[in-house]
C-alpha cells in the first residue's frame, strides 16, 4: 500500500499545471454531491438574477471594484 509521504512526493515531481489539476481533483472529491433541488433552487436564482439584470433592475459592478472593497473589508 502506497503512504501518504510517497503520494506527496511523487506529486510534487509533476508539473506545476498537473499539480494543480491533481489539487483540484482531489478538492473536488470532498465536495458533497449537490442535490438535485439544490441545483434546481441555484438555476432559479440564476435565472432570476439575469432577468432582473436584463430589466434594468439590478447593475453589474466591475471585478476589481468587489476585490478592491474586499481587500478593504479583510484588511488585505
Amino acid at each position: 500500500m502506497i503512504n501518504l509521504d510517497t503520494v506527496a512526493s511523487e506529486a510534487m515531481q509533476l508539473p506545476e499545471d498537473q499539480r494543480l489539476a491533481l489539487a483540484s481533483r482531489i478538492l473536488s472529491s470532498l465536495e458533497p454531491a449537490a442535490s438535485a433541488e439544490a441545483e434546481a433552487a441555484w438555476d432559479m436564482e440564476v435565472r432570476e438574477r439575469m432577468r432582473r439584470y436584463d430589466a434594468g433592475e439590478t447593475k453589474s459592478i466591475p471585478a476589481i471594484r468587489v476585490f478592491e472593497e474586499l481587500d478593504k473589508r479583510f484588511g488585505q
